[in-house]
């Protein structure tokens, strides 16, 4: 199976602002899982790390159960996707990441009820100076994180909560400044040279 090369699906794929690998992924996926294993087409998310595929399953039928018991048994039926399925979601992941150079995680969701599979756990190397160690090291100190890493993940997810709507209208910039640059005079069209090229006859 050929490996995705294209260094705008495997180089830059953390950027989420890049909508043909997105959809790239997202089809491939809908094709590829077998029909009936979530209600609809799984949320599929990537960064150049990871791809990770989210699918809805349909609500066990508890009656005029209560809440506590819905929710039991949605996890109870998550926990049996994830083992009736394990064999060829392990093989769907391999063909993925033949193809895509990216490790797959799975999770599912019903009703109000999410689980993250086994995920990656990426290495990130950061450089911070005294006061942004002394706020990891408050958090450390107050018991709210384990270690610095674990403390700097917590910010990172913090950010992520509170300023979600912020971090999307970045991404949407991002698409327009990819359009552009793609639209601009570096780029070459069929039979156009490009700068500092000798066309034929130069000497």
């Amino acid at each position: 199976m050929p490996k995705d090369t294209n260094p705008t699906t495997a180089g830059a794929s953390n950027r989420a602002a890049n909508p043909a690998a997105a959809a790239k992924l997202q089809g491939w996926f809908a094709g590829r899982l077998p029909d009936g294993w979530f209600a609809g087409p799984p949320a599929v998310s990537h960064d150049r790390d990871e791809i990770v595929v989210v699918g809805t399953l349909s609500t066990p039928d508890t009656g005029a159960a209560d809440t506590e018991t819905t929710a039991a048994a949605c996890r109870a039926r998550i926990e049996g996707f994830r083992e009736d399925t394990r064999t060829l979601r392990m093989r769907i992941a391999d063909e993925a990441e033949a193809r895509f150079a990216r490790k797959v995680a799975w999770g599912a969701r019903c009703g109000a009820e999410e689980e993250l599979f086994t995920t990656l756990s990426v290495p990130v190397m950061t450089r911070l100076r005294l006061p942004e160690r002394q706020v990891l090291d408050t958090l450390v100190d107050a018991g709210v994180a384990r270690s610095r890493s674990h403390a700097l993940a917590w910010c990172v997810r913090l950010v992520g909560d509170h300023e979600g709507e912020w971090i999307d209208q970045l991404r949407e910039a991002m698409v327009h400044v990819e359009k552009v640059r793609n639209e601009g005079p570096g780029r070459e069209g069929p039979g156009r040279e490009g700068p500092g090229r000798e066309g034929p006859g130069t000497e």
